[in-house]
This record gives structure tokens, sequence and C-alpha cells, in this order.
């Protein structure tokens, strides 16, 4: 069961920030390379991951045919991707092809899933850039994906964009990236992401108002400690 307070702490935070986060703890790779979001919501994605995996199609495997197979994996993932979770796609970097089109993701939606990543492209792009449900990719790509990619894995480990993705790892996604958050420290980075957006915010409206970041950003200088807890407490933050 995923915690509903992970959830709403990194509704307010950036992928930023939580890279920040992550590189303390030494993980450095955890940014999914080359998506965009398809029309931003004005929301961050956040969920835990459910994994689809795609290979190199083959043509004796790969027919048009084989989307009249109920079991076939691309399907049962849309209709088996949790409510709340992301469908996170490895399509191998690869935008040739399609890694789905509106219609599944209009379904994916329905569900009540909380987003879509692909590291490859979705067609039907201009349409999907218009659902509510948040969506990343690398670029359109029109072709279907069985012209290049086979769904071969379900809710397993996967690569997307260079990072790896675990079912149930915490995907946070934003107007800029969409980052991965091993699942066993998602509670502490979370919680220590809204501690430094607080910061992050305080910081800002000193730059503003003309203060220079030296001794401030990061704080080096224990006077502005007593300058940020007093702005904390007349914002309520």
């Amino acid at each position: 069961m995923f915690d509903e307070k992970i959830r709403d702490r990194l509704m307010g935070v950036s992928v930023a920030t939580v890279a920040t986060a992550l590189f303390k703890r030494g993980l450095r790779n955890q940014v999914i390379q080359g998506v965009r979001p398809l029309g931003f919501k004005g929301r961050n994605m956040v969920g835990p991951a459910y994994t689809l995996r795609y290979i190199p199609a083959r043509e004796d495997r790969n027919g048009i045919e084989v989307f009249r197979n109920p079991d076939h994996p691309q399907r049962v993932a849309i209709e088996s991707c949790p409510a709340g979770h992301v469908m996170v796609m490895d399509s191998r970097k690869d935008a040739r092809a399609a890694s789905a089109g509106d219609i599944l993701i209009t379904r994916l939606m329905v569900r009540g899933g909380a987003g879509v990543v692909s590291d490859g492209g979705f067609r039907d792009a201009a349409t999907i850039a218009e659902l509510e449900i948040p969506a990343y990719h690398s670029r359109p790509s029109s072709p279907t994906n069985l012209t290049l990619h086979e769904a071969i894995e379900l809710n397993g480990p996967i690569g997307c964009g260079d990072v790896a993705v675990f079912p149930g790892d915490v995907i946070l996604g934003d107007a800029d990236n969409v980052i991965v958050i091993p699942s066993g420290i998602a509670d502490e980075v979370s919680a220590e992401a809204v501690e430094m957006t607080v910061y992050e915010d305080f910081v800002v409206e000193r730059v503003k108002a003309g203060e220079t970041i030296i001794g401030l950003y990061p704080r080096t200088k224990d006077e502005h400690l007593a300058t940020f807890d007093a702005w904390r407490k007349e914002n309520g933050r």
C-alpha cells in the first residue's frame, strides 16, 4: 500500500530538489533522460511505478494480428496497472515506433492511473497532451509499436532513459523532468525535500530583495538561520 503522505509531500516539490536529496545519499543517476511532459497539467505526477518492458520486435512474432490476442502484454498492462500508479515503459530509448497511443492512455486514465512515462514516443501525442493524465515521452511517433517493439514483461525491473526502475519505486514528474526515488527511502527523501523547498522559497524571496547568495545559498552563515525562522513563522511554513 502506497503511503499517501509521500504523495502529498512530493506534489509540492521539484525534481531538481529531490535530485539533490538523492545526491546527498550517493544516488547520482535517478533522472530519466530524454523525456518531457506532454501538455503539462500544472501539477506534479506522483505514484509508485508499474512497469512494462519492450524488446526489439521480430517479424515472425509481431504481425498486426497479435493485437487480437487478449493476453497481449501491452493491453494487459493497461488493464492491470493499479489506480494511483505511474506506468513506466522501457522502450529502449527508441521513438521510431510508438510505445502507445491515445486510446490506451485514455483507458489508463479512466482506470485511475497517476501518469505514464516512456523513454520512446507516443502516437496521437497532441491528443494525449489534452488528456488529464500526466504523460512524458521523448517525441511523437506514429508507427505502431509492433513495427519495432515487442511488449514482453509486466512489472519487472526495467531501464527507462538510462535509469533503473523497480516496481514500486516512487516516480515524480514536474514541468521539466521525471525522477525515480527508490521505494525504501521515499519517506525520508520526500520529507527532506519539503524542508528544502521551504528554505529555497525563503532564499528566492531574499534574492529578489537584493540579498547576495554568498552565505545564504547554501546557508553557511548562521545569521540567516534566525531570519529564516522568523520568515517561516510569519508565513506559516
